[in-house]
């Protein structure tokens, strides 16, 4: 039944039912309208008017629940749709929504797709100069600064010394920020020891406590499903050492029935709801790339966790 005749059968159910009253009823009107007559009549209008309301919203409530969904869909979290049943305008529309949604969810997936990728390329690119070309240079800067040391006399050689201790942080600082853009680690040796390079190295800078729960028995992952867990980590620690204002941070990365889950709890101060800023959104993205599903829980006082779920397909 199309929406028109919809409404139209329901307010002639109210006016029938009306008609109906008024025609069997023991009621009258006279001339000049009696008092009781009058407050009869405007009992049964306000009736009539709380049932044809009623009705309508009963048959207007796959529109209102559309309209809810419209006005809280997000891209970022997939799967979400509404029930279609029947062959009404109002299922047809439902229908058309579904799968306008499946296919923007499909599209805005292909996009961020494209654009991780390029992003994780000119990573690499950058990691690649800052090592070969300002690396290489600051250490034929420390080489020199140390024979220039050597060979010079108080107090110039102090100041050389000085300056030699300067660049060999910056060095440093240059090396960590390569390591952060491209974990070699993470090509060279797996996950875990990416992961256990990136916790070790998390503490160090930031003076937190850090527990690692990883489980030895995890199913092979493709490259990029172990850059996804290894990004997500990375943005999960950095989200905790500037926001969460903790002492402790555990990482747990375990093998359960059909999926591998990696987790970043803190016992810093949560929010209650988790502020879906510009990092949280990017890890969504990368969840998207390969299938995955993010939960971010935030409790005041219990801290925050990220806990990413990676389906992984079972052996035949």
């Amino acid at each position: 039944m199309s929406l028109f005749w919809r409404i139209f059968a329901l307010n002639a159910v109210v006016l029938a039912t009306a008609t109906a009253l008024l025609l069997w009823a023991p009621v009258t009107v006279s001339v000049p309208v009696v008092l009781t007559e009058a407050v009869i009549l405007v009992a049964g209008l306000v009736v009539m008017l709380v049932a044809n309301a009623a009705l309508l919203r009963i048959g207007l409530a796959p529109l209102d629940r559309l309209t809810r969904l419209m006005t809280t869909v997000d891209l970022l979290r997939p799967g979400q749709r509404l029930p279609e049943h029947g062959r009404s305008e109002i299922a047809e529309l439902i229908r058309t929504f579904n799968a306008m949604l499946e296919r923007l969810e499909h599209e805005r997936a292909t996009s961020s797709a494209r654009v991780l990728l390029a992003q994780e390329g000119e990573r690499r690119r950058i990691a690649q100069e800052l090592h070969d070309e300002v690396g290489q240079s600051m250490t034929a800067i420390l080489l020199s600064l140390k024979r220039a040391a050597d060979g010079a006399d108080e107090p110039l050689r102090g100041e050389l010394r000085q300056a030699q201790e300067i660049t060999r942080e910056s060095l440093d600082e240059v090396r960590r920020l390569v390591r952060r853009l491209r974990p070699g680690v993470l090509d060279d040796l797996g996950l875990i020891s990416a992961l256990t390079s990136l916790t070790t190295e998390f503490a160090t800078h930031t003076g937190l406590r850090v527990l690692r729960r990883f489980d030895p028995d995890l199913p092979a992952l493709d490259q990029q499903t172990e850059l996804v867990l290894y990004r997500v980590a990375q943005e999960a620690l950095t989200n905790a050492a500037r926001h969460a204002d903790a002492d402790r941070v555990e990482v747990s990365l375990h093998h359960t029935d059909g999926a591998v889950v990696l987790a970043v709890a803190d016992d810093g101060r949560g929010t209650g709801v988790a502020r879906e800023g510009a990092g949280i959104r990017g890890m969504r993205e990368r969840a998207l790339l390969i299938g995955a599903t993010l939960d971010i829980t935030s409790q005041p006082k219990a801290g925050t966790q990220v806990r990413l779920t990676v389906p992984v397909p079972r052996k035949p």
